[in-house]
């Protein structure tokens, strides 16, 4: 079975550079208009997703007037199609003006069938992130995981395992570095679980001063101190039937751990200043960056307080390790921030994607939140550029978005690393990679790789 070409859409009223493009662009199932009223009528019939456009196009073919226009038009049928401007050396102001209208891109002519391929072929995969984004909301828009952005395989598999763990009354662990959504996980956890028409109470232990926490914890009886003029319950007692969220777990004091060691082998509590066992039914979860296990191995975490708390365990990886979600997260964010702010959709420049891409965030999805907050409210027009992102990356690397390329490197990093993994032995590595040896040899050659016969 062939796969079907991307459908391309080419506005070009000359028959000569029609072909030329035809030509250039076989990549792709190219279908082409040279007026206003051909280019509405290809587009509304075939739904592009990328556009070539010359402005200068009949009965105005030596302005920019009648190529505008038809522009305008096409973004108002169709707002997420990527417009490619190919404009003339004198005709850049009016390219300019295409950008800020909302077109993706433009192009010099003459063209470089190469450079414009690149941009073309950049301008269908944002329009893919874009589209998935577009189907991840809709698919999640009822979900608990609603919150959870990703197409990444280690953060869908903690998706996975959260809808099985949320029915059990486990106690859970979530682990993970700030910023990386644990409390959205948690929520998650509650919501998906037969406790989910009752409470969830959080608490975050490293926020609320040694000397109040106990009380915040577990309330306090009227005269428990100075101050307590009537009787008070805690966050536990009013998760009754709910579930208690304790984040920063790994910073709760020794006595508490005690208190909280004693409370998930009895579940009863006592409030501050009083003597009497109160039953509390309630799912415990908790979420920490720090590791627990050391802190437990070094005295500063009780070690039966870590088994307690970490019958299950969730881990959720960085936002630098889930290929692909840095730009699928921005593309939400900015959706997010633009109807909060009342402003117009918001489209983001090439340079911008690839810094977005290419930051490591170390503050995890909350940074990228501000980030992207923050560049909705300063960007100029319509279009958010690299400085509008403040990152502090000047040259971005370019994404290698050549399928043969990325292909072959990857190739070579498998074939080299197979033949480290079994000392340069053929039949070994062929094994390894699950190739017969003559394709083996075939790669080897290729690549020019040397590797000891087997």
């Amino acid at each position: 079975m062939t796969q079907t070409k991307p459908k391309l859409l080419i506005i070009e009223d000359d028959p000569g550079l029609q072909k030329q493009l035809r030509w250039s662009l076989d990549a792709y199932d190219v279908v082409v208009a040279g007026d206003r009223e051909a280019a509405l009528a290809q587009l509304r019939r075939h739904e592009p997703a990328v556009v070539t456009m010359d402005l200068g196009l009949p009965p105005d073919p030596d302005g920019a007037t009648e190529g505008l226009a038809t522009l305008q038009q096409m973004l108002a049928l169709a707002p997420d199609t990527k417009v490619i401007v190919l404009t003339g050396n004198q005709d850049r102001s009016h390219a300019v003006n295409a950008v800020a209208m909302g077109a993706y891109d433009f192009h010099q002519k003459p063209c470089e069938p190469e450079l414009l391929n690149l941009v073309i072929q950049r301008a269908f995969v944002l329009h893919g992130l874009q589209q998935e984004h577009r189907r991840l909301q809709q698919s999640q828009a009822d979900s608990p995981l609603t919150g959870i952005i990703s197409r990444d395989p280690a953060m869908l598999k903690v998706c996975r395992n959260v809808e099985k763990v949320a029915p059990s009354s486990a106690t859970v662990m979530v682990l993970g570095e700030s910023g990386t959504g644990k409390e959205v996980v948690a929520r998650a956890l509650h919501q998906l679980s037969p406790r989910a028409k009752e409470r969830f109470m959080a608490i975050n232990c490293a926020a609320i001063p040694e000397t109040l926490l106990e009380s915040e914890l577990f309330g306090y009886e009227k005269g428990a101190f100075t101050g307590a003029v009537k009787q008070t319950k805690g966050k536990v007692e009013l998760a009754h039937g709910g579930t208690f969220f304790l984040d920063e777990v790994g910073d709760l004091p020794m006595p508490l751990q005690a208190k909280l060691l004693r409370f998930l082998q009895e579940r009863v509590i006592e409030r501050v200043g009083g003597h009497e066992e109160i039953a509390v039914d309630v799912r415990i979860i908790c979420a920490t960056h720090q590791n627990l296990k050391a802190l437990a191995g070094t005295g500063r975490f009780r070690e039966d307080l870590y088994y307690r708390l970490s019958e299950i365990v969730l881990t959720i990886p960085p936002l630098r390790e889930r290929s692909g979600d840095a730009v699928l997260l921005a593309q939400h964010f900015k959706n997010r921030f633009c109807r909060q702010e009342g402003r117009p959709t918001l489209t983001f420049s090439a340079d911008a994607l690839a810094q977005i891409a290419q930051h490591a965030w170390p503050g995890n999805v909350r940074e990228m939140e501000n980030v992207i907050k923050r560049a909705v409210i300063m960007a100029s027009g319509s279009i958010i550029l690299g400085e509008d992102l403040d990152l502090g990356i000047e040259q971005p690397s370019p994404r290698p978005f050549n399928l043969r390329e990325v292909r072959d490197k990857a190739e070579y990093q498998a074939v080299t690393a197979a033949l480290a993994e079994v000392d340069g032995n053929i039949v070994k590595a062929s094994e390894l990679l699950g190739v017969s040896r003559p394709t083996l040899y075939d790669l080897l050659e290729r690549h020019d790789i040397k590797a000891s016969a087997g």
